[in-house]
């Protein structure tokens, strides 16, 4: 315990000093960059293709047409991209995703969501990868740092015009002059470290046991670098950064957590800057910081403790963690990744203790503002300033005004509409899936073997749809992945009685209702 205790302090400080190491100059240099007058030569290039002015200042509802713009021709050129990725070079086997997938995942990636209903390495072609999902992880990510950005002009300007900026000129800067060269040499980085980056067609291997296993290459690297520095979190491999293809050693992964973390932390400084007054930066990060180190604080105590029966019986609370990694850099990366709203991981968070899965889930549901996602997570705790501002206003007797605008009833009705519409989706969206059967049904037993209640699955029919073509031969995922749906689902999951194996010939489902009556 004390060789963990002293591990997970060291890899925290290392973290910590990298970060204060560039909070200066990164927050200086991205305060520059979204305030210069001056545009670089491939500005200039990207603009006249464009055809836009960027220099011409937009009102806040041109601006929002803009990013609305962007965002659905991103969506229709991802999903475009997933439907016809077999007809496209160098798809191999990949077939065509299918219109609920491709629908699913542009909309995911072009809204920095980055959830993936299918395993990247077999249902994704580097084409798609590269030309699509990696695009995203670049336009996503600055798309929320120009919104965060324009709402600090929104406080800062003046006037009732409510001109905020030209949100191509921001865009188009965030990407030349911060995404791209940071990604280009964290990518290199990446490498150097054993991250994957090759156009291999997939190779068959012998295990050491003697079986058939079919490895993957890739553009791994490039599309990692990317996804962390702008917490956008969609894995090239389904295990994600679990996965050694994506995160090989510990070092790599000090470095992932870093990337993550680089901008979020950096951008109260730039918001100091752009505001004339750096004591409000300091503040935002400091409420940015306690957060942070409160959650990872927490959630190491809950995994090295490794609290239940369970993890007391095996002396450590390493079900669903990589053994390169252990529990203490396992917890720091899921406070880490929770804080920041991105979607990677190194560790199955619903394999973590539950104390510590508590504290993952808080984090979430504080809005991720611990430091938050590039600018969303700037952007959410400006709101939350507001708020504060408003109700401390109210307790002392005096008008409530923040960085010299007075907060009413119209800036407060904004405020609110931010704080419950998120907790109104999800609330309202989880109430449709239990109400909706066949939602309930999906939920509670894999949809496969659902539709064919009652009848054996073949294993190469159950490989194939859930984790592609090219899988068909790989039997361990399905072993794993009917192994794990019986701990979750069955009352005693060594004699299960709703998901059954027939040997040598696949899995059957024996649910009445089509739900599994323990995933209720």
């Amino acid at each position: 315990m004390t060789t963990s205790v002293l591990l997970a302090v060291g890899q925290a400080l290392l973290l910590v000093g990298a970060l204060a190491a560039v909070h200066v100059p990164l927050g200086s240099y991205l305060a520059r960059t979204l305030t210069s007058p001056h545009h670089t030569r491939a500005e200039r290039v990207v603009y006249r293709v464009l055809r836009v002015d960027p220099d011409a200042e937009m009102r806040w509802t041109a601006y929002l047409r803009g990013i609305l713009a962007l965002t659905l021709v991103s969506i229709v050129a991802v999903m475009l991209l997933a439907r016809t990725q077999d007809r496209l070079p160098l798809a191999g086997d990949v077939p065509a995703m299918a219109p609920h997938t491709a629908w699913n995942t542009a909309v995911s990636f072009a809204t920095n969501t980055n959830w993936q209903s299918y395993a990247g390495e077999t249902a994704a072609t580097p084409v798609l990868h590269s030309a699509g999902l990696a695009v995203q992880n670049f336009v996503s990510a600055a798309v929320g740092l120009v919104v965060a950005v324009a709402l600090v002009r929104g406080f800062t300007r003046a006037g009732t015009d409510g001109r905020v900026g030209n949100v191509w000129r921001d865009l188009v800067r965030t990407v030349v002059r911060v995404l791209l060269p940071v990604a280009a040499v964290a990518g290199l980085v990446l490498v150097a470290g054993g991250v994957v980056q090759n156009l291999h067609a997939p190779a068959d291997v012998t295990t050491l046991a003697g079986g058939t296993q079919t490895v993957m290459g890739g553009q791994i690297a490039s599309q990692e670098a990317v996804k962390l520095l702008g917490t956008n979190g969609g894995g090239y491999v389904n295990a994600n950064s679990a996965h050694p293809f994506e995160n090989p050693t510990p070092w790599t992964n000090l470095l992932e957590m870093f990337l993550i973390l680089a901008i979020p932390t950096a951008l109260p400084r730039a918001f100091g800057i752009i505001v004339g007054d750096r004591r409000q930066g300091h503040a935002v990060l400091a409420t940015m910081t306690t957060l942070l180190v409160g959650s990872a604080t927490l959630l190491t105590w809950a995994e090295l403790a490794a609290p239940g029966a369970v993890p007391t019986a095996a002396g450590a609370a390493l079900e669903g963690k990589e053994v390169r990694f252990g529990e203490a850099a396992s917890a720091l990366f899921a406070a880490v990744t929770t804080g920041t709203s991105t979607g990677a991981v190194n560790a199955a968070h619903d394999s973590l203790t539950a104390p510590g899965g508590g504290v993952a889930l808080f984090t979430m549901l504080l809005g991720e503002v611990a430091p938050g996602g590039v600018g969303s997570g700037l952007a959410g705790m400006l709101v939350l300033a507001v708020l504060t501002v408003f109700l401390a206003g109210l307790m002392v007797g005096r008008t409530p005004e923040y960085l010299g605008k007075r907060i009413g009833r119209h800036e407060m009705t904004l405020v609110a509409g931010y704080v419950l519409t998120v907790p109104a989706l999800v609330l309202l969206g989880s109430a449709t899936a239990v109400l909706v059967p066949a939602a309930d049904a999906a939920a509670g037993d894999p949809e496969l073997l659902v539709r064919h209640r009652g009848r054996v699955v073949g294993r190469e029919q159950l490989l194939r749809e859930v984790w592609g073509p090219s899988a068909v031969r790989d039997t361990h995922y399905l072993r794993v992945y009917v192994a794990q749906l019986r701990r979750k689902h069955e009352e005693d999951p060594a004699v299960p009685q709703h998901l059954l194996t027939s040997p040598g010939m696949g899995d059957r489902s024996e649910t009445t209702e089509g739900v599994i009556p323990g995933a209720l």
